[in-house]
């Protein structure tokens, strides 16, 4: 979802979601998706192929199933090089949080987000978030305040 104001760029959010069963290889893509668009977004910008304009709002928000597979923990084999604390015993939900605090710990994102909903929940729209960085209220704050800003500075706020 692109957001544009005078023909500025002030936002760009991906949305991605993930149902079972096979979390394993589908975090790996998301993973690698979320990472290269990043890098894309951020050498556009530089290279000025949006124009001047302020830093815009760069989020990524994922919807995970939840369900055994996603909330088991993963077993990890790397027969060269240990695996990373973080990761020993990390389920795929917790590897997505993980995942969304380094890309924003990183700063390729400026919010990013990970949902977990039951399918049941496709009525109520139920959903449990893992942490408060990753979590649905930040990913809107963050958004909401930028949008201000952008409001203020260009007289539409």
């Amino acid at each position: 979802m692109l957001v544009i104001n005078e023909g500025r760029l002030v936002a760009a959010i991906e949305f991605k979601s993930q149902v079972g069963p096979s979390f394993g290889n589908n975090f790996n893509n998301r993973a690698e998706e979320a990472i290269g668009n990043a890098v894309d977004v951020w050498r556009a910008y530089r290279e000025e192929a949006f124009e001047k304009i302020p830093r815009p709002f760069v989020g990524w928000l994922i919807l995970v199933e939840d369900s055994t597979g996603s909330r088991s923990p993963v077993r990890d084999s790397s027969p060269h090089f240990p695996v990373l604390r973080e990761f020993n015993g990390a389920s795929y939900a917790d590897r997505y949080n993980l995942l969304c605090q380094k890309l924003v710990q990183e700063q390729l994102y400026t919010a990013a987000s990970v949902l977990l909903s039951l399918r049941t929940s496709v009525d109520t729209g139920d959903y449990s978030e893992l942490s408060e960085m990753t979590g649905f209220k930040t990913f809107i704050t963050t958004l909401a305040g930028h949008m201000a800003a952008e409001a203020a500075r260009t007289g539409h706020g």
